[in-house]
């Protein structure tokens, strides 16, 4: 990997503080779309490790899940990093829009 995830530009960023906000930023991001677009979405989480494990996981089987549900491309790569010294941070973004950009 010659860049860093924090590089690559981003349309909306979610600060997710529990479990229960998962199910709408999920939401969100397929209806906003990955194929469309040109940049990606960023995920914030706590960096307590078992919540962040947790958040973590269920954005992105959540996000793969949606996307068959509702038949669109599946195509999507994440990178999980250390934000700042509160944040884990995950960015989800379509692998055709990461070719075209030049990563």
């Amino acid at each position: 990997m010659d860049f860093h995830p924090k590089d690559l530009p981003i349309f909306k960023t979610y600060d997710l503080k529990d479990e229960k906000e998962v199910s709408n930023a999920i939401e969100d991001m397929v209806n906003l779309g990955f194929d469309n677009r040109k940049e990606g979405f960023k995920v914030l989480m706590p960096k307590e490790t078992k919540l962040a494990k947790r958040i973590g996981y269920s954005v992105t089987t959540g996000v793969n899940y949606e996307l068959r549900k509702k038949n669109k491309i599946r195509d999507i790569k994440y990178w999980t990093y250390h934000h700042d010294p509160d944040h884990f941070a995950i960015i989800l973004i379509s692998r055709k829009t990461l070719e075209e950009l030049g990563f």
